[in-house]
C-alpha cells in the first residue's frame, strides 16, 4: 500500500515539472508599442491612408505616380492675349457645348492620316502600334471622359508649340511641309490648336498624354489658366498616340451617359475615315446552372427503368437564363460616306438604303443625283428628292423655318444643316449632303469664313438639282409636280438667274385637253404667225373655259393656258417671253387676235364709228366716274360686254385674291381695287345693237340708263370682280323683271288680312302686358297692422 502512495506522488511531481518546462520554454507574448500602425488600427493611421491612396488613381496613376509627376513637371504660361482669347473660345465662338466631341475626334482622324501617310514611305512608322483607330470611354463615377487615337502623337516640343498656343495648328505645319515635299495630304481637317480648346467648354481640367515615334511619353495638363508638360512616369503606355481626359464640369455630366455619346459620334463623325469605337454596355441572356440543395437527393428508383432516367437527370444540370450587363468596344461609323464613291460604282439600292437611313423616310426617293464638283470650289454631293412632300410642307412655307434638309460636312466632319444660304428657299424640299475638300473655315468649324464660295457651291446645288428635275420620268413627272409644282412657281419669282430654266419644268392646264402641258409644248403647237402665248387666269379649268375673254380666242382656235392655282398668274408676270414668245394675259388690255391686216383695220374702225353715240353715252352719262373708256371688243364672242384691266391693272382673279388675303385693307394698296377698268361691248351681240337703239331713240330715259347700269354690273360679275353696291343692283334687277314681266313699278305688296281671332288674341295679350307693367297695390291683409299700445282692464267684464 505504502509503495503504491509513492508511485502515485512521483507521477504527479512528474507531471507538475513537465507543465514548468513548457511554461518556460514559451516567451511571454509582447505587448506592441505602437497600436496605431497595427492593422487594426483607426481611421487615422498613416499607413491606412498611404493604403489608401495606393488604390487611388488618378488618370491611371497612382498617387505616388502623381507625386512624381508633379514633381518633375514644366509649368508654362500661355502666350500673350492667350487669355482673352481663351474666353472668347469657350464662352462665345462655339454655340453648342456638344461641339467640343466632334472637334476632338477631328482632331484624332488627323492624327491617323498623319501616320498612314507617314508609312507610305516608312512603313515602320506603324511598328510601335499597328492599329489606327479612335476609342471613345466615359468613366461614370469620377466623370472623365477619354478620347484615345493611335496617331502620330506628340513630342514634348509638340505638346507645349501646339497646345500652348491658341490658333497654332499642327495640322496646317504638316500640311506645308508635305506641300514643300510636293506631297498631297488633303484629308486633314486642320486647324488643331483651336479646336482643341473647345474641351474647355464642358471640362475644368483637361489632361492630354501623347507618344510620338522620336519621344518619350508625356502628359500635358491644364485647367484654362496655365499648363503644365512632364515626363509619363508610368512609361509608354500608349504605344503609339494621344489621349485626352476630360474632366467635366458638373453642368456637363451628361456627356458621360453611353446615349449621349452614341447620338453625338452618329451626328458629327458617323463618315469619319477610321473606326471609331465606344466603350458600351449591353445586356445579353445567358443559361447557367442551378446548384441543388445537398438536403434534396434524388430518389432511388426501385427498377432498373427508374435508375436509368435517375442517372439521365444526373447528367444533365438544371439551367436558367439570367440577364447579365457585359462591357465592350463597340463601332460607331459602320456606314462608309456613299458620296466618297464614284457614282458608277453605286448601285440604286444603296441609293435606297442610305437615303432611308439619312432622312428617317420609309419611302424610296423619287429621283437622286450624285456628282462631284470642281472648279474654285471642289465638293461631292448626293441630291435626294422625296416621294411625297411632308404634310406640313406647304403650311412651313410662309413661316420663318430651317428645313434642315442640307447637310454640310468638311472632310466626312459634320458641321452644320442649318445653313439657309446653302439651298434657296424655293428647293428646300431637296435633300442631300455636300461635302467639300477645301472650303475654308474661320476658328470655329460652324462658320463659314468666305462666303464667296459658298455662293458658288449654291449656285452649282441649284443647276444640278434643276437638272435632277428635269431628268425625272414623264410617267412620274406630274406625281413630283402635284406635290412641289407651287414650290418651283417661287423659283420664278425669286430666283432670275433661273426662271428660263424654272419655265421649261412649268405644267399648265390647256384649252387643247385635259392633260397639263410645258410650255415648249404649247410652243410646237402654236398657230403661224402667232406672236403671243394666251393665258387665263381663274379658280378652276371650268370658269375659264367659260369666261367671256376665251371667246374669240376658242373660236377662231387658239390655245389657251388655264391658271388655276393662285400663284399662277402672278408667276407667269414675272416671265417676259418664253423662247422668243410674249406672254398674254387674255384679260387685260392690249389683246391681239391674229394678225393685224389692213381689212380688220377698217372693219374695226367702221364699227367704232357705228357706235360712237354708245360709247359717248356709257361714257359720258351712264357709267361716268366707273369706267376709265369703252371699247368696241374684238375678244367676245358670245357674251354681250366685259371689264378688262389695264395692263398694270389687277385682273378679276387677281382682285380676288387679293381681297381674300386681307390686302384691301392696307392703304399702300387700296387705289388697286379702285382703279377704274375698260367696258368692251360687242357689236355683234342683240343686247348692244338695242341699247344703240334706245340711246337714238331717247337716251334720257330710266329704262335705257338701266339696261345699260345693268349690262355694266353683270360684266363686273362675268369678269371675275365685286359688284360694289349689291342692293342696288338687286333693285336694277327688280325693275327689268317688272318690265319683263309687265308688273307696273307702282303695283306693290300686298300685305294679307289679319283674322279676327288672331286679332282677339293679340288684344288680349297686350292687356296681359299692361296689367304686368302697372304695380299692384297691396291689400288690408297683406298691409302690415300698425303697432297700438295694449289697454289695461279696468273691471272684471272687460277682464
Amino acid at each position: 500500500m505504502s509503495r503504491l502512495i509513492f508511485l502515485l506522488a512521483v507521477c504527479l511531481l512528474a507531471v507538475a515539472g513537465l507543465g514548468r518546462a513548457e511554461s518556460e520554454e514559451t516567451p511571454a507574448a509582447a505587448v506592441e508599442e505602437n497600436l496605431g500602425k497595427s492593422k487594426q488600427g483607426s481611421a487615422t493611421d498613416d499607413e491606412v491612408v498611404a493604403r489608401d491612396e495606393e488604390r487611388i488613381k488618378l488618370d491611371g496613376m497612382n498617387v505616388a505616380q502623381m507625386k512624381e509627376l508633379r514633381d518633375a513637371s514644366e509649368k508654362h504660361a500661355f502666350e500673350a492675349e492667350v487669355s482673352r482669347m481663351m474666353k472668347l473660345i469657350i464662352n462665345s465662338l462655339y454655340r453648342n457645348k456638344e461641339i467640343f466631341l466632334r472637334e476632338l475626334i477631328s482632331n484624332s482622324s488627323d492624327a491617323l492620316d498623319k501616320i498612314r501617310f507617314l508609312s507610305l514611305t516608312d512603313k515602320g512608322q506603324l511598328d510601335s502600334k499597328p492599329e489606327t483607330a479612335i476609342r471613345i470611354k466615359a468613366d461614370k463615377e469620377n466623370h472623365v471622359l477619354h478620347i484615345t487615337d493611335s496617331g502620330i502623337g506628340m513630342t514634348k516640343k509638340d505638346l507645349v508649340n501646339n497646345l500652348g498656343t491658341i490658333a497654332k495648328s499642327g495640322t496646317s505645319e504638316f500640311v506645308n511641309k508635305m506641300g514643300e515635299a510636293k506631297a498631297e495630304a488633303s484629308d486633314l481637317i486642320g486647324q488643331f490648336g483651336v479646336g482643341f480648346y473647345s474641351a474647355f467648354l464642358v471640362a475644368d481640367t483637361v489632361v492630354v498624354t501623347s507618344k510620338h515615334n522620336d519621344d518619350e511619353q508625356h502628359i500635358w495638363e491644364s485647367n484654362a489658366g496655365e499648363f503644365t508638360v512632364s515626363k509619363d512616369p508610368r512609361g509608354n503606355t500608349l504605344g503609339r498616340g494621344t489621349c485626352v481626359s476630360l474632366y467635366l464640369k458638373e453642368e456637363a455630366y451628361d456627356f458621360v451617359e453611353q446615349d449621349t455619346l452614341k447620338t453625338l459620334i452618329g451626328k458629327y463623325s458617323q463618315f469619319i475615315n477610321f473606326p471609331i469605337y465606344l466603350w458600351a454596355s449591353k445586356t445579353i441572356e445567358v443559361e447557367e446552372a442551378i446548384e441543388d440543395d445537398e438536403d434534396e437527393k434524388p430518389a432511388i428508383a426501385s427498377d432498373e427503368e427508374g435508375s436509368v432516367e435517375s442517372k439521365d437527370s444526373e447528367s444533365k444540370p438544371k439551367t436558367e437564363k439570367v440577364e447579365k450587363t457585359v462591357w465592350d468596344w463597340e463601332k460607331m461609323n459602320a456606314h462608309k460616306p456613299l458620296w466618297t464613291r464614284s457614282p458608277r460604282a453605286v448601285d440604286e439600292d444603296e441609293y435606297t438604303a442610305f437615303y432611308k437611313s439619312f432622312t428617317k423616310d420609309e419611302h424610296a426617293p423619287g429621283a437622286h443625283m450624285h456628282f462631284v464638283a470642281e472648279g474654285e470650289v471642289s465638293f461631292r454631293s448626293i441630291l435626294f428628292i422625296p416621294k411625297d412632300a411632308p404634310r406640313d410642307y406647304e403650311n412651313s412655307k410662309g413661316r420663318d423655318v430651317i428645313s434642315r434638309n442640307m447637310k454640310l460636312y468638311v472632310r466626312r466632319v459634320f458641321i452644320t444643316d442649318e445653313l439657309t444660304d446653302l439651298m434657296p428657299k424655293y428647293l428646300d424640299f431637296i435633300r442631300g449632303v455636300v461635302d467639300s475638300d477645301d472650303l475654308p473655315l474661320n476658328v470655329s468649324r460652324e462658320n463659314l469664313q468666305q462666303h464667296k464660295l459658298l455662293k458658288v457651291i449654291r449656285k452649282k446645288l441649284v443647276r444640278k438639282a434643276l437638272d435632277m428635275i428635269k431628268k425625272i420620268p414623264a410617267d412620274k413627272y406630274m406625281h413630283f409636280f402635284k406635290q412641289f409644282g407651287n414650290s418651283l412657281k417661287m423659283g420664278i419669282i425669286d430666283d432670275h438667274s433661273n426662271r428660263t430654266r424654272l419655265a421649261k419644268l412649268m405644267r399648265f392646264h390647256s384649252s387643247n385637253g385635259s392633260e397639263m402641258i410645258s410650255l415648249t409644248e404649247y410652243q410646237e403647237r402654236m398657230k403661224e404667225k402667232q406672236e403671243f402665248i394666251y393665258f387665263m387666269a381663274g379658280s378652276n379649268v371650268e370658269e375659264c373655259k367659260k369666261s367671256p375673254f376665251v371667246e374669240q380666242l376658242l373660236k377662231k382656235g387658239f390655245e389657251v393656258l388655264y391658271l388655276i392655282d393662285p400663284i399662277d398668274e402672278y408667276t407667269l408676270q414675272q416671265v417676259a417671253e418664253f423662247e422668243g414668245k410674249k406672254f398674254q394675259n387674255v384679260a387685260k388690255d392690249g389683246l391681239v387676235i391674229g394678225e393685224n391686216s389692213d381689212a380688220k383695220k377698217q372693219k374695226v374702225e367702221a364699227l367704232q364709228t357705228e357706235f360712237k353715240p354708245l360709247v359717248t353715252f356709257l361714257e359720258k352719262t351712264a357709267l361716268k366716274d366707273r369706267i376709265e373708256k369703252v371699247v368696241v371688243s374684238q375678244r367676245l364672242s358670245q357674251s354681250p360686254c366685259a371689264l378688262v384691266a389695264n395692263q398694270w391693272g389687277w385682273s378679276g382673279n387677281m382682285d380676288r385674291i387679293m381681297r381674300a388675303q386681307g390686302v384691301h385693307r392696307q392703304n399702300q394698296e387700296s387705289h388697286m381695287f379702285e382703279q377704274k377698268k375698260i367696258f368692251e361691248i360687242n357689236p355683234y351681240h342683240p343686247l348692244i345693237k338695242t341699247l344703240l337703239k334706245s340711246v337714238d331713240e331717247d337716251a334720257n330715259s330710266d329704262r335705257t340708263r338701266d339696261l345699260a347700269v345693268v349690262l355694266y354690273e353683270t360684266a363686273i360679275l362675268r369678269s371675275g370682280f365685286t359688284v360694289p353696291d349689291t342692293v342696288s343692283f338687286a333693285s336694277r334687277i327688280e325693275r327689268m323683271l317688272r318690265v319683263s314681266a309687265g308688273v307696273s313699278d307702282d303695283a306693290t305688296v300686298e300685305e294679307p288680312e289679319e283674322d279676327e281671332e288672331e286679332v282677339v288674341e293679340e288684344e288680349e295679350e297686350e292687356v296681359a302686358a299692361e296689367e304686368e307693367e302697372v304695380p299692384e297695390e297691396p291689400t288690408a291683409e297683406e298691409e302690415p297692422a300698425a303697432e297700438e299700445p295694449v289697454a289695461e282692464p279696468e273691471t272684471k267684464d272687460e277682464l
